[in-house]
């Protein structure tokens, strides 16, 4: 079977919403454009957001469930977001400079035993990727339906929170590729590592409640808690939805 871009996803604020994409255009050693391109920073984070941090210092999934019920829409000539979420009115707000309207829209999904969101960081062009090099996200829909019949439910892909799903492959097989380079529409991609996985995937997007335990699944049946691999953009050009995907 021939394997194939099925879906998209950006995520313009880091741990706070996913938007869906029809085509995407990479750039050589960059993320996918405006993917976690801000980042929101808790109280008690240690960065002052003049380069990339590790993802303990951002509100995200895994601590904070009710946040992986959102859903984003990214303005880019406006640099505008528009947030919306079962439990909140819809927010469109100017990350760069509407930072306190967005902290009063959050602060209801937070948990109170959890640090506060403080601020909003961008390091423009990096993208805050959970990776410490500017990374895209692979992942595989056979790999999620098999992690889905292990806990007895279809999982949304939205609590992985990647960047492309790719339809056509083995479940796992896209492990295999690490090490390897690969032709994505008219990019090329180096794969570089597993993407292990944490609690915010046994949240369901649609209530923003734990529901599923994912990582205990992917423990028992595979010896690991691993879906999904980093890549590395080699060469740069346009993705789009339906693009063959091969190895190099």
């Amino acid at each position: 079977m021939i394997a194939r871009l099925a879906q998209i996803w950006r995520h313009p604020v880091k741990g706070h919403g996913a938007q869906m994409l029809e085509a995407v255009r990479l750039e050589a050693g960059r993320a996918l454009p405006w993917d976690r391109e801000w980042a929101v920073a808790h109280e008690a984070a240690r960065t002052d957001g003049t380069a990339w941090a590790p993802c303990a210092n951002f509100s995200r999934g895994a601590k904070a469930p009710e946040l992986m019920a959102i859903m984003a829409r990214l303005d880019e000539a406006a640099e505008t977001v528009t947030l919306s979420h079962p439990a909140r009115p819809d927010l469109t707000f100017s990350p760069d400079r509407e930072e306190a309207a967005f902290l009063d829209w959050v602060a209801p999904l937070m948990p109170a035993d959890r640090a506060a969101p403080a601020r909003i960081l961008r390091v423009p062009g990096r993208g805050m990727t959970d990776t410490d090099f500017p990374s895209v996200s692979i992942l595989g829909l056979a790999s999620l339906r098999a992690l889905s019949d292990a806990v007895g439910q279809p999982l949304d892909p939205r609590r992985f929170r990647g960047n492309f799903w790719i339809e056509g492959l083995a479940p796992w097989e896209e492990f295999d590729w690490i090490g390897r380079r690969l032709r994505l529409g008219e990019a090329e991609l180096e794969v570089c590592e597993r993407i292990g996985r944490c609690m915010a995937t046994s949240v369901n997007p649609e209530t923003g409640k734990r529901d599923a335990d994912t990582l205990g699944a992917l423990e028992r049946h595979w010896g690991h808690t691993d879906l999904g691999v980093y890549a590395k953009v080699v060469t740069g050009g346009r993705v789009a939805l339906g693009d063959r995907v091969e190895q190099v």
